[in-house]
């Protein structure tokens, strides 16, 4: 399954990219290449805080330039994988990178369906979303040392999010709300969910695996 999660701050996608990773890994015997260090600073790969702050304080030129860079390299490794999730990705840069990493150039070089006409038509979009007012109890219950989205901000990236959704060109989608889920709730439904967008590939191996 080639698969890319996408929506606001702290409404799942780290809670679901774990998740699926783990069933995967334990129903299907697959390990996905997973790769959710899309936002600045990146937190899965970038251990050190050291290294964290650097990324943090770089000119906004840079951060355009680095962030360009890596989802081009992304998108040939979900040209490479059959079996790859990535949390965020373009649509996460092309929502955030403006507005909070290099708001002087503005945009990113490519637009978000330059890249997606690179990627395989197997591809699935999952779009998360939870209510204002449960993203903010969230920031409050588990505040992010780098947090990304100010509470100022939740319904415009939610609602940026839900337009580049809406106008991506991947025709296997699906949207889930998360504001009453728990992390198994949400994988059920997702599970569930995501059936109808499976290639046969996948669907054989599900059905192989009795899942």
């Amino acid at each position: 399954m080639r698969l890319i999660v996408i929506g606001t701050e702290y409404t799942g996608k780290t809670t679901l990219l774990d998740e699926i990773q783990a069933w995967s890994r334990d129903k299907l015997g697959i390990h996905n290449h997973l790769d959710d260090h899309f936002s600045i600073p990146d937190r899965q790969m970038l251990r050190s805080e050291e290294h964290q702050k650097i990324m943090v304080g770089l000119p906004g030129v840079l951060k355009e330039r680095f962030q360009r860079f890596q989802v081009a390299y992304h998108v040939r490794l979900i040209n490479k994988y059959e079996d790859i999730i990535l949390g965020g990705f373009h649509i996460e840069e092309v929502v955030y990178g403006p507005r909070y990493y290099y708001p002087e150039i503005g945009r990113l070089a490519e637009t978000p369906r330059a890249w997606e006409e690179g990627m395989p038509k197997d591809t699935i979009m999952c779009l998360l979303t939870a209510s204002s007012d449960v993203i903010k109890q969230r920031t409050k219950d588990d505040p992010h040392e780098y947090p990304v989205v100010p509470e100022s901000d939740i319904e415009e990236c939610q609602a940026e999010f839900e337009r580049e959704y809406r106008q991506c060109w991947f025709r296997r989608r699906l949207q889930i709300d998360t504001s009453e889920l728990t992390p198994d709730q949400l994988l059920s439904q997702f599970l569930s969910d995501v059936v109808p967008h499976l290639n046969e590939r996948d669907l054989a191996i599900r059905n192989a695996r009795g899942v």
